[in-house]
C-alpha cells in the first residue's frame, strides 16, 4: 500500500503504477515502462489514447460554454449528439437522455420503466427481471439488477428485490445445450408466469455478455424470442449496451447481430450506452428511449422523468461524445471492429493450443473487438479453480509485469468460483499490435501456469 498519497484509491492494498501518457493502444508510466492496453482501461478507451481531435473539441466547448443546468436550458452539443444517436438507433428509438456513467444510465432506465407503467395506470408493475451471471452497475438499483455476489454481500440490506433468470452462457449451458431454457429465452417466460405478467415492469440484459460472462454470445434466435415474450406481456425490454455498444462488437449496437423470425431488426424499448460513447475522454452515458415510452412520459403530470442529476445533459461531455462518434465514423471503426476483430478472435483462440499456459484456457470466445478467455482447472470437466487461488488476479498481475493490461472477472461459474479475463482493446489496434497483445498474454499465462504448479507441489 502507498502511504505517500492523499488519494483514496479504489484499491488500497497495492502500489499503483503512475501513468503519465497514453498514445494509441499504449500507456506509459513515470519510469518509462510501456503497457499495451488490451482492455481499454475498463472496456472504455474505444478510439485509443491521445486523440487530438477529441481533446480539441472538449477544450473548445469548455471555453465557449462549460455548464448549464439541463432543467433550465438546452445546449447545442446535446441537441447534435442526440440527433446523431437517434439516426444510428433501431426503428422506434427517437429520444436520448444524457448522464455521466453507465451505472447512472441503468439507474435512469429502470426508474423510467417504473414511472412509465405508473403513468399508464399500472402501478402494480414493479418487478425487474435480470440475468445471472450479469452486471449492470454499482449504484444501488443497478447493483440490485446485477449478479455480482461479492459486491452484493456488503450492501444486501439496501438492495431491492430483482428476479434473476439464468443467462445464456454457451460454454456452461449444461447437458441440454442450446435447448435449455436459458439458451432459448424460455427462462424469461417461465419467470413471468411465476411472477404474474401484470406485476413485471422490465427485463434488462446485455445483448452480448460483458465481463460477467466473458463475451458470451447468445444463440441467434434468442432476442427474437425475448422481444416476443416482452411484447405479449407488456414488459419493457432494456438493452444494456454500456459495454458492448458503440461499435465494440462490429455493429454499432450489439443487438444488431440479431433478427426476429421474419428477419427484421429487433428494437428494445430502452437502450443504455456509456464507455465507448465517450472513449474515456469525458464522463458521459446515455439512455435512449422509444417513441411509445416517450409519448407516455410527455403526458406525465410530473413534467417528465422524476430523476435528476446535476451533470446530466452536460455540454462539455456532449462535445466529447460527439467528437468521439465522429472519429468512429470518419475512421470506419465499426466496420474495422468486425474485420480486424475477426483476426483478434482467431489469434486469441490459439492461446488454448500453444504455450506453457494453454492447459489453463477452457474457452476463448467473443465477437468483434470483445473477447473473453475463461480459465479452468480441468478442461475436460470445465471445473473452475478454487476462488482462493485468485487465478484471474494472478493473470492480471503477470500481464502488468509483461506490459499488457487485462481485465479480470470472477464468480461466473457458480456465483463464487470462476476466473476469466476480458480483452477489449481500442478499435484502432493494428494487426501487428494484435500479434504483440497475444504474445504478451501467452507469456503471462505461462507465468501463471508455473506459479500454480509450484503452489501444488
Amino acid at each position: 500500500m502507498n502511504d505517500s498519497t492523499s488519494v483514496f484509491y479504489r484499491k488500497l492494498n497495492k502500489q499503483l503504477p503512475l501513468i503519465v501518457r497514453g498514445q494509441g493502444v499504449f500507456l506509459h508510466d513515470d519510469t518509462g515502462k510501456r503497457y499495451l492496453d488490451a482492455c481499454g482501461g475498463a472496456m472504455v478507451a474505444s478510439v485509443g489514447h491521445g486523440v487530438k481531435e477529441i481533446a480539441d473539441a472538449i477544450g473548445a466547448q469548455a471555453a465557449t460554454l462549460a455548464y448549464v443546468n439541463g432543467t433550465m436550458f438546452a445546449n447545442r452539443p446535446i441537441e447534435e449528439l442526440a440527433d446523431e444517436l437517434v439516426d444510428l438507433s433501431p426503428p422506434g428509438i427517437d429520444r436520448a437522455y444524457f448522464l455521466s456513467s453507465g451505472s447512472e444510465a441503468v439507474e435512469a432506465a429502470l426508474k423510467l420503466a417504473r414511472q412509465y407503467h405508473i403513468e399508464r395506470g399500472e402501478p402494480q408493475r414493479h418487478i425487474v427481471i435480470a440475468r445471472t451471471p450479469g452486471y449492470h452497475g454499482n449504484t444501488l438499483l443497478a447493483l440490485s439488477a446485477s449478479a455480482r455476489q461479492h459486491y452484493r454481500d456488503l450492501y444486501e440490506p439496501w438492495l431491492v428485490d430483482v428476479h434473476m433468470i439464468p443467462a445464456p452462457y454457451p460454454y456452461r449451458a449444461g447437458e441440454h445445450g442450446e435447448r435449455s431454457s436459458a439458451m432459448t429465452g424460455d427462462a424469461l417466460q417461465e419467470a413471468i408466469d411465476e411472477l404474474g405478467p401484470e406485476n413485471v415492469a422490465a427485463f434488462i440484459a446485455e445483448p452480448i455478455g460483458g465481463s460477467s460472462t466473458g463475451a458470451s454470445v447468445p444463440p441467434a434466435p434468442y432476442y427474437g424470442r425475448i422481444r416476443e415474450i416482452c411484447d405479449r406481456s407488456g414488459i419493457l425490454f432494456i438493452a444494456d449496451e454500456v459495454l458492448c455498444g458503440v461499435g465494440r462488437t462490429g455493429k454499432f449496437f450489439a443487438l444488431e447481430h440479431y433478427k426476429d423470425a421474419d428477419g427484421h431488426a429487433i428494437a428494445p424499448d430502452i437502450i443504455t450506452l456509456g464507455k465507448g460513447l465517450n472513449g474515456g475522454y469525458v464522463p458521459l452515458s446515455a439512455m435512449l428511449a422509444s417513441s411509445r415510452v416517450f409519448e407516455v412520459m410527455q403526458r406525465s403530470p410530473h413534467g417528465g422523468l422524476v430523476h435528476a442529476q446535476t451533470y446530466s445533459h452536460h455540454p462539455v461531455a456532449a462535445a466529447g461524445g460527439l467528437a468521439t462518434l465522429r472519429f468512429i465514423r470518419e475512421h470506419d471503426l465499426v466496420r474495422r471492429a468486425a474485420t480486424v476483430g475477426a483476426q483478434l478472435q482467431s489469434q486469441l483462440r490459439s492461446l488454448a493450443n500453444d504455450g506453457e499456459g494453454a492447459t489453463l484456457v477452457g474457452d476463448v470466445r467473443g465477437i468483434g473487438m470483445l473477447a473473453g478467455i475463461e480459465l479452468v482447472a480441468d478442461r475436460a470437466t470445465k471445473r473452475p479453480f478454487p476462488r482462493e487461488l485468485k487465478v484471474a488476479e494472478q493473470l492480471v498481475a503477470a500481464g502488468l509485469r509483461h506490459g499488457v493490461v487485462l481485465w479480470p472477472n470472477t464468480g461466473h461459474a457458480d456465483g463464487r468460483n470462476g476466473d476469466l479475463i476480458l480483452i477489449a482493446p481500442p478499435l484502432t489496434i493494428s494487426e501487428s499490435e494484435i500479434a504483440e497483445l497475444v504474445k504478451l498474454v501467452r507469456e503471462s499465462l505461462a507465468d501463471v501456469a508455473r506459479e500454480l504448479a509450484a503452489t501444488a507441489r
